[in-house]
């Protein structure tokens, strides 16, 4: 079974201030862009091929999956269905969250994730590859 790495949208958009805020939808359908490549490569520490989740909310909710990313919308709180997420699919492979929300961070680990921050999968102007936070 693949390891599944599992992206908090609203958090990982949220961490490079490129006007995502004008347009949501629009911003959480380019990150699910951007994180293609990973399904089949994986990450420096968490090598390929993984199965690549990104959990919606809100107004980014009806972003559909692509070949190589599932799109999961949380009809609530974006926190809780990425813990269940965790909870049902994470148990008997590797996981990993992306999402630099402490608390969450917390929850995800009590049912053995991983986790890295935002800038593994997006990385900041200037950098040319992912890194670890």
């Amino acid at each position: 079974m693949k390891p599944l790495l599992v992206v908090d949208a609203a958090n990982v958009v949220g961490s490079v201030p490129d006007g995502w805020w004008r347009d949501r939808h629009g911003a959480a359908e380019r990150l699910r862009d951007e994180l293609v490549p990973y399904a089949d490569h994986g990450l420096a520490d968490f090598p390929g091929p993984v199965e690549v989740v990104l959990v919606v909310e809100g107004s980014a909710r009806g972003v559909a999956s692509v070949p190589g990313v599932r799109a999961v919308a949380a009809p609530g709180s974006g926190d809780d269905r990425i813990v269940r997420l965790v909870a049902e699919e994470g148990r008997d492979r590797s996981c990993l969250v992306v999402t630099a929300d402490r608390v969450l961070r917390a929850r995800v680990r009590a049912f053995g994730a991983e986790v890295a921050g935002p800038h593994t999968v997006r990385p900041r102007p200037g950098r040319s590859s992912p890194r670890t936070d």
